[in-house]
């Protein structure tokens, strides 16, 4: 049994503890810690990318624990245009927005392609995904889909398919919000409708540029409006689930430690799928895969506890290994079903 001492800490050294309390030979333990030491250092970056208004800042606040993010400023520090959110081996790079005049988005695409050129001391990009944020609710998003076509599909070449997410956001508003059920905090029949439209008009109008078929996500980060009232978040465990099955498999424990604990920004979302369950293999499948022998001994681990935020997400626990580990091997075959 974990002390509660470890438990409280966060997912590495949960798994660090089962590690040395399983019954591999020492040889075998010191290999896996060797590895999970690497993993510890294994840091992923999100960009994200939008016009002005269009929610990049309530969609982090949304998403991540900011009570642990530590803020600084990248790319153009006179300016500081380009501002970064450190949380543990997560960072956010929250760009200017988009929309305001032609000169100033001229200047900030710029900013946008710098980033995305970045490259680590081992010639890495810097940049692993890019969320591209749409307002669900608005009908001109010619400078968006500019910003896509000309600076963001281009820096990215090939791995443009991989590596960028479209986001429609305040999906609350579409139809200028008469067709929201404020008490289940969702869409009535004939918003989801035209939701499921707009995004199909969003890819194809992308695809006619750019030649990629991206599938948009549509979701509400949540907001208070300017009377006070709190709108709810809806759809955000289908984001995130869909920033997980697109970031490298080897990375997503960055996002374990980092989510937002509140209960409620998880709650609310289409039913398509079970993105919560499905979240959760996601991280299982990183941590059989790349950290411990927990497929050989069909050990349980337990994350839903007091200083793991990610615990709102996955639930009691992740169940037997064995059995789970089959499970998920295919699951990201199924992402277009679900996103």
């Amino acid at each position: 049994m974990l002390s509660e001492e470890i438990v409280r800490n966060n997912i590495y050294d949960l798994i660090e503890a089962e590690i040395m309390e399983s019954e591999l030979p020492l040889d075998e333990k010191n290999k896996k810690l060797s590895r999970l030491k690497r993993l510890r250092k294994t840091e992923l970056s999100i960009m994200l990318v939008g016009a002005t208004g269009v929610g990049k800042s309530s969609t982090i606040n949304a998403m991540f624990d900011m009570s642990v993010a530590k803020v600084g400023v990248g790319v153009d520090p006179e300016t500081d245009q380009v501002q970064s959110y450190r949380l543990e081996n997560l960072t956010i790079w929250d760009t200017p927005g988009l929309g305001d005049s032609p000169e100033q988005d001229e200047a900030n695409m710029e900013l946008i392609r710098e980033k995305l050129s970045e490259q680590d001391e081992d010639g890495v990009p810097v940049i692993d995904l890019v969320l591209v944020l749409i307002d669900a609710s608005q009908k001109d998003l010619s400078t968006v889909y500019d910003c896509i076509s000309k600076v963001i599909v281009p820096a990215l070449g090939d791995e443009a398919k991989k590596r960028i997410l479209i986001c429609l956001n305040q999906a609350d508003m579409a139809m200028k919000g008469r067709h929201w059920n404020e008490e289940l905090n969702a869409p009535d029949a004939e918003l989801m409708a035209y939701l499921d439209k707009k995004a199909i008009a969003v890819r194809k109008r992308i695809s006619e540029t750019t030649g990629i078929n991206f599938k948009p996500v549509y979701y509400c980060a949540g907001y208070t409006e300017e009377g006070g009232e709190q709108r709810k978040p809806y759809n955000l465990a289908k984001l995130l689930y869909c920033i997980m099955a697109a970031v490298p498999k080897e990375k997503r424990l960055a996002l374990a430690d980092v989510m937002n604990p509140d209960e409620e920004m998880w709650a609310a979302d289409d039913e398509r799928a079970d993105y919560k369950d499905l979240t959760r293999n996601a991280i299982w499948d990183s941590v059989v895969e790349y950290s411990a022998a927990f497929a050989d001994k069909g050990l349980m681990i337990g994350i839903a506890i007091a200083g793991v935020p990610g615990g709102v997400i996955f639930g009691g626990t992740f169940g037997a290994a064995g059995a789970l580990y089959g499970f998920v091997k295919g699951i990201f075959d199924h992402v277009k079903e679900v996103a």
